[in-house]
């Protein structure tokens, strides 16, 4: 099982950066995909989720109207487009695919905004 993110960097605020997650060693179309974030000193949390269609997607409100999650069942991946960047969204962004108990992360990407 490997989920690798890439697409990270620095970026002034305002910008845009569009993460991506390659999936590969399970069955993608099956599980959930969510993306997370963990700024330093501060725990890890939820940014963005999708079900296994994409029919339905969440966000934490303080990225709703500025993030946008998408997967492609073919491709097995999953994106994060990140629009009006902040200073505060500064973090590692880690990409999780969840079957009930079944749980996997990658090993993340870091995001910076400044100017």
């Amino acid at each position: 099982v490997q989920l690798v993110e890439s697409g990270g960097g620095l970026v002034q605020p305002g910008g845009s950066l569009r993460l991506s997650c390659t999936a590969s060693g399970f069955t993608f179309s099956r599980y959930a995909m969510s993306w997370y974030r963990q700024a330093p000193g501060k725990e890890r949390e939820l940014v963005a989720g999708i079900t296994t269609t994409g029919g339905s997607t969440n966000y934490a409100d303080s990225v709703k109207g500025r993030f946008t999650i998408s997967r492609d069942n073919a491709k097995n991946t999953v994106h994060l487009q990140m629009n009006s960047l902040k200073p505060e969204d500064t973090a590692v962004y880690y990409c999780n695919a969840r079957l009930s108990y079944l749980d996997y992360w990658g090993q993340g990407t870091q995001v910076t905004v400044s100017s």
